[in-house]
């Protein structure tokens, strides 16, 4: 099959993998901010993406996403170093055109992994798993607030956060404009309004991350602070 066997087909489910996971990331951004306003809403937000059906479905079908996009970025990198062959060794100046983030990619695909899997240990190892296997800790694992303030209690994961969102950010505004172009959706006119689109959508994603992380780390006390069940939805376990 020609998504499997080609170069273009791979870099095709990198797109399309790469762009679920920008909608994940716009969902989990706008979804962390709630927690600068009020921590009841926040934590039925957790409640309701706890151990339910959809939600351990829909962190499988993420987790695969995940390690789709990456096997495809290893194959593609392995393919491309292939190519190159002995020329790979040259001293070539950088071309004029081509961005930073394009010429390291992987780089910062693999900081990205690795934060990923601190992220993990600190929120979904604390929290989603165990609630399914019912470890008991000092913090609720639906109390999505307290781990927040507990993780950047901890100034060295505020700055190890940093890096990871500064990383994201470069990774995904090279793969934004480069996933329209790889599905045919960016001519001559449209490239560089889907670079202006991509930057400033990624850009506004990342400072949610951001001003999350950085609020938590230097004025915990700030967040928060609306009190009560704003949420316009009963919460039920499915």
């Amino acid at each position: 099959m020609w998504l499997f066997n080609s170069s273009i087909g791979r870099k095709v489910v990198m797109s399309v993998t790469g762009a679920a996971l920008i909608l994940f990331l716009t969902f989990h951004g706008c979804m962390n901010v709630v927690a600068l306003f009020s921590k009841e809403a926040y934590n039925q937000i957790c409640e309701l993406l706890g151990s339910n059906w959809y939600a351990i479905v829909a962190t499988i079908g993420l987790g695969a996403l995940v390690v789709i996009h990456i096997i495809y970025a290893l194959i593609l990198t392995l393919q491309n170093k292939k190519a190159r062959g002995s020329n790979k060794y040259a001293v070539t100046e950088k071309p004029a055109k081509v961005e930073w983030a394009s010429q390291n990619m992987f780089v910062l695909g693999l900081i990205i992994a690795l934060g990923l899997l601190l992220h993990l240990f600190n929120f979904w190892y604390n929290m989603m798993f165990a609630e399914i296997v019912g470890v008991h800790n000092a913090i609720s694992p639906t109390d999505g607030f307290e781990w927040i303030v507990a993780t950047f209690a901890n100034p060295v994961y505020t700055v190890i956060y940093v890096v990871w969102i500064a990383a994201i950010w470069f990774h995904m505004t090279h793969g934004f404009w480069s996933a329209m172009q790889t599905m045919g959706w960016s001519g001559h006119i449209w490239f560089e309004r889907w670079r202006c689109i991509g930057n400033a959508w990624v850009t506004i994603i990342m400072v949610f991350f951001l001003i999350v992380a950085l609020a938590f780390t230097f004025c915990p006390d700030c967040c928060g602070g609306l009190d009560g069940n704003v949420l316009p939805f009963a919460i039920k376990k499915f």
